[in-house]
């Protein structure tokens, strides 16, 4: 089953502006996601689609396939959407541009879920944490999940709500990686916004609310993006680090 990684970049940020092409390590940050994203066995190409053409030319100064799109999208699924709608692909993974250190397993792991089930339309991962402050962090995106790991809620708030429970509740906390069944891709970028997704701001409701199934998959994979210009610094140290004793960059 061909599966195809999208990487939606574009260039204005509001707290980090120009994010994808930021280099004080010697490489874009876009580029390192492009590149540990081509580590995963699941996925047959890696693309990278933006609607910058700075980003486009970087892009293809490291060699990457990427393709430009609309300026209009609202949402990176959108963006993803129309690349995903010119390829011969049956899965589409769609891959934060700003998860430079993203696990390639973590990758694996969301295709295979799909492929795994069927009756799914949508994979995407989770990993278990009893920290209440997290749990309570409305930025930190919790999934409730029923029989054998399908989603049943997402939400901000701390659920499920552990009214009478003695000792440390636990939360699966929502690791922002997707893959799709592409002919599902194409239709759900054209849907209209659900209730529950405009309230919570959590366009994977959507799905849910019109009745499909998205399959969740545990991981120890625990996402770090790069939103600001403080989170850009802890990874160029983390990433210097890796490179002196001599680790995976």
């Amino acid at each position: 089953m061909r599966a195809v990684g999208i990487i939606p970049a574009r260039y204005h940020s509001t707290r980090l502006p120009g994010k994808p092409l930021l280099k004080e390590t010697g490489k874009y940050l876009i580029q390192h996601v492009w590149e540990r994203a081509r580590q995963a066995s699941s996925l047959s190409a890696v693309i990278i689609a933006t609607d910058d053409g700075g980003i486009l030319r970087a892009a293809q100064e490291f060699g990457a396939d990427a393709r430009m799109t609309a300026s209009s999208h609202q949402t990176g699924t959108d963006r993803v959407a129309e690349v995903a709608a010119q390829l011969d692909c049956e899965i589409v993974v769609n891959i934060q541009g700003d998860e430079a250190e993203i696990e390639p397993s973590a990758i694996d792991a969301a295709v295979n879920a799909l492929v795994n089930t069927p009756e799914a339309v949508m994979s995407t991962l989770a990993h278990l944490t009893t920290d209440p402050k997290r749990a309570a962090d409305p930025n930190v995106v919790k999934v409730v999940c029923g029989a054998g790991g399908r989603a049943l809620y997402f939400s901000r708030a701390p659920v499920p709500y552990p009214r009478d429970e003695k000792g440390e509740p636990s939360y699966w906390l929502h690791v922002g990686l997707y893959a799709y069944r592409r002919e599902f891709l194409l239709g759900y970028s054209r849907m209209p916004q659900t209730p529950l997704e405009r309230t919570e701001k959590l366009e994977q409701l959507r799905a849910i609310e019109n009745g499909y199934i998205i399959q969740v998959v545990e991981t120890d994979y625990q996402a770090l993006g790069i939103d600001t210009p403080a989170d850009y610094q802890a990874f160029i140290q983390r990433y210097r680090d890796r490179v002196n004793k001599g680790g995976t960059a």
